[in-house]
């Protein structure tokens, strides 16, 4: 009887359009935020934030972002680290000629070029679909790694073609520490993800929702294809452009071309697919399962006592990380999210069986 809606009326339009329009879940909410930016510093070792939170975050953005143009429109996309690393060079490269620039204004930036890139890659969007444009984005992730380790201007020609940044600095906040890093990610991804929230609410993101559905009869009741296709990889871009500089900035401090491989690209379609798509908490879901897991796997050999080389820890972390993959996908094929959700319903039948 702790999860219900009974007796939470709404008397007006902005209380029925909230975007958490349960009192238990408002409550929630607010517990879960508080621990995040008050409870988490004061708990955790650097060692977690820096192995898990700190990736974790950053990759639920990235996640957040593919989401958008995935789970919500319906349009494939296994090249969008190739985004990321146009968000992480843009962001360096500002930095660097232009050291004025808070690094607020250079996220910003930064997302903006990796939303112009992502709406040329995106125009393939409107003639083709399905397999074919998933082949087009991978296209636009081995022409982003052959240009940034060919054209040395974006790395300020470097010899070894890596880059490093400088420390971030935020109206004289430094950001030079595990729990300052993880707190200003925290920031970042909690306004982006209220973002995101709103953003699928409005016009825009039923545009979206309709081309996923079905894009002839979402032309006949008045979507443009055109409009509803380019803005959900301008905004998908956008997120993974500003995901990207994150991950280079924050986590990685310097970096060469092949951080932001196909390899990343791939990890962040097993985010969504796993988390679930069309849903932004499956977005933070997934990244953690893709974060997370391969840690607990190549430690469970050392709890329960079993000594194994390194080797073998490897391959057994890939073999049953891609055997928990599969598993989801055929028990859940809509994702953790969706256990959530039936994990909710539940709730709030309980204690009566229907």
């Amino acid at each position: 009887m702790l999860y219900r809606e009974n007796g939470q009326f709404k008397t007006t339009y902005r209380q029925d359009q909230q975007m958490l329009p349960i009192l238990q879940d408002r409550i929630f909410m607010a517990l879960l935020l508080a621990f995040v930016f008050v409870g988490a510093p004061l708990v955790f070792s650097d060692y977690f934030f820096l192995s898990i939170l700190i990736p974790f975050l950053i990759l639920s953005l990235a996640a957040l972002g593919l989401n958008l143009l995935v789970g919500y429109c319906g349009q494939i996309s296994i090249g969008h680290a190739a985004f990321m690393s146009v968000g992480a060079y843009a962001a360096y490269n500002l930095v660097l000629r232009i050291p004025q620039l808070n690094f607020l204004v250079v996220l910003v930036l930064a997302g903006l070029i990796a939303a112009l890139v992502g709406l040329l890659f995106g125009i393939p969007s409107l003639r083709i679909r399905g397999l074919y444009l998933a082949v087009a984005t991978l296209a636009a992730q081995f022409f982003m790694d052959w240009t940034f380790a060919r054209v040395k201007w974006f790395t300020n020609y470097a010899p070894s073609g890596s880059v490093s940044t400088a420390t971030i600095d935020i109206f004289g906040w430094q950001v030079n520490s595990p729990v300052r890093k993880y707190l200003f990610l925290a920031a970042v991804v909690t306004v982006f993800a209220v973002l995101a929230k709103n953003l699928v609410r409005s016009h825009m993101g039923r545009a979206w929702m309709a081309m996923r559905d079905m894009d002839v009869a979402a032309e006949v009741i008045g979507i443009r294809p055109v409009y509803a296709k380019l803005t959900a990889f301008g905004v998908s871009s956008f997120y993974v452009g500003v995901a990207g500089a994150l991950w280079g900035f924050v986590h990685l401090g310097s970096w060469e071309p092949l951080a932001f491989n196909i390899t990343l690209s791939l990890n962040l379609l097993f985010m969504i697919i796993i988390g679930g798509m069309g849903s932004i908490l499956g977005s933070f879901f997934g990244a953690f399962f893709i974060v997370a897991l391969p840690i607990l796997l190549n430690r469970a050999p050392d709890w329960i006592g079993i000594d194994l080389s390194t080797a073998m820890v490897s391959h057994m972390e890939s073999m049953i990380f891609g055997a928990l993959i599969v598993f989801f996908l055929i028990v859940e094929p809509q994702g953790l999210a969706r256990l959530w959700a039936i994990g909710k319903e539940k709730l709030r039948l309980w204690p009566f069986p229907h």
